[in-house]
């Protein structure tokens, strides 16, 4: 441990630094806010709703310019910084700031490799004996075909490197199949697309189960369930998400301690195995199928809109606990609270997302947020009019609590109404599995 990270053992946490853009960013802030000890806020680059909650600023720097943040966080003395998307954690950005001294929650770039690279992850789960589905690895195009050919039935193509929620196909028919092998290799996805996994298809509700970890220990957040489709009815491409709600009441208690026995103390054992001192979140997709839980797949950070959901249920020690996580101190930790309420995210996106989103549209917001409402910003801008102008994929995140997911999707879905841009599109079936539509 640095002088500067002893340091901060003496201090409340007064600082934090947030990096990323997203709907994901903006409700950690949120619910960072709402603890009183902390005094600033800083989210770099922040969106269009950056600076809607008390202590919150945007701090223009690029993720990339990592120099110029990490000169940045040392003159404003952050005491914490989370790291908030999968690509600079994938590219070594916590790395490079904890050897400069300062306190982070986010894997290095060897525990990121749970998520950037999906051949790693599977095979870090058969050392583990974590249940996942069968799968093969291929290096070209005509490796994979031969692969798919034997099989003789369609499997599921995966690119094995990032690509934002939209390299993974789930075909219907050896056809397609063969289709999407085509897709990944004609370089789509870039180098994310250089390896493709080929994976059995597996039948059955999917849910996911996240842990903040702090390289040693572990404390486990309720479960949410997302829908990845763009379209009703788990139809059209995938998205990076268009919805989601939390806790998933497909898992229980008992269930959710199975599970954490199961999965999420074996990965984090794995990770040890390998030398990997993993702070941050595991996040585990799960498929529960006939013949039990299996892993889809790892993320090496809170989901998006998952993330969105969560936050609302989040004590107000949440800050201390990451604080705790990130200094490998889990254990001084205050006890992490959930709140007793079923929380809802409906997400809208702009025209032709996710292959051509529409940006530049001006956004109507008439509702106001609440105790039980939170409107976060993502894919958003401010003009020089002060205009809430789209500038990305996904743009807003409307997010919802009640005493029940009817009376919180009643509520989510009045308040889309008091919404409006050019080109708004949001599912109308979020929560279809639990709620009366």
């Amino acid at each position: 441990m640095t002088k500067i990270q002893k340091t901060q053992e003496l201090n409340e946490l007064k600082r934090i630094l947030i990096i990323g853009s997203g709907g994901r960013e903006n409700s950690i802030a949120w619910a960072l806010s709402k603890n009183k000890s902390i005094e600033q806020i800083y989210v770099c680059p922040g969106n269009g709703g950056t600076a809607n909650f008390e202590k919150c600023i945007s701090l223009q720097a690029k993720a990339q310019d990592e120099k110029t943040i990490i000169f940045e966080c040392q003159k404003l003395q952050i005491d914490l910084i989370i790291i908030g998307p999968e690509v600079p954690l994938a590219e070594g950005l916590a790395n490079k700031m904890r050897e400069a001294g300062l306190t982070v929650f986010g894997p290095s770039q060897e525990g990121a490799q749970l998520e950037a690279s999906k051949d790693w992850a599977k095979a870090l789960m058969i050392e583990n004996n974590i249940p996942t589905a069968k799968y093969w690895t291929a290096f070209s195009k005509e490796e994979a075909l031969k692969i798919l050919e034997q099989s003789k039935q369609p499997l599921v193509i995966k690119a094995d490197g990032l690509a934002a929620g939209k390299g993974v196909t789930v075909c219907e028919s050896i056809e397609q199949s063969k289709d999407a092998i085509t897709e990944v290799f004609s370089g789509k996805f870039g180098s994310a697309g250089n390896k493709v996994i080929l994976e059995e298809k597996i039948e059955g509700p999917e849910v996911s189960i996240f842990a903040l970890c702090d390289g040693e220990k572990l404390i486990v957040l309720p479960p949410a369930q997302d829908h990845k489709r763009l379209l009703a009815g788990d139809k059209g491409p995938n998205t990076g998400g268009m919805g989601a709600y939390a806790p998933a009441p497909l898992i229980n208690q008992q269930d959710l301690q199975e599970l954490t026995k199961l999965i999420l103390i074996p990965t984090l054992e794995g990770l040890k195995k390998k030398k990997i001192n993993y702070i941050g979140v595991i996040y585990a997709g799960l498929m529960l199928t006939v013949s039990g839980p299996k892993v889809i797949e790892f993320n090496c950070r809170f989901g998006d809109p998952e993330c969105q959901a969560l936050m609302p249920l989040m004590g107000e020690e949440f800050a201390s606990v990451l604080f705790a996580c990130a200094r490998g101190e889990l254990e001084k930790a205050p006890k992490l609270t959930f709140k007793n309420v079923c929380s809802t995210c409906i997400v809208t996106a702009s025209k032709g997302y996710p292959e051509k989103p529409q940006k530049g549209a001006q956004i109507i917001i008439n509702c106001k947020s609440s105790s039980s409402l939170q409107i976060f910003h993502a894919g958003t801008t401010i003009d020089q009019f002060d205009n809430i102008m789209t500038a990305g994929g996904r743009v807003l995140s409307v997010v919802t609590q009640g005493e029940s997911f009817d009376k919180a999707f009643e509520l989510a879905y009045e308040s889309l109404k008091e919404i409006n841009y050019d080109g708004m599109h949001f599912r109308k079936d979020i929560g279809y599995q639990i709620r009366k539509i």
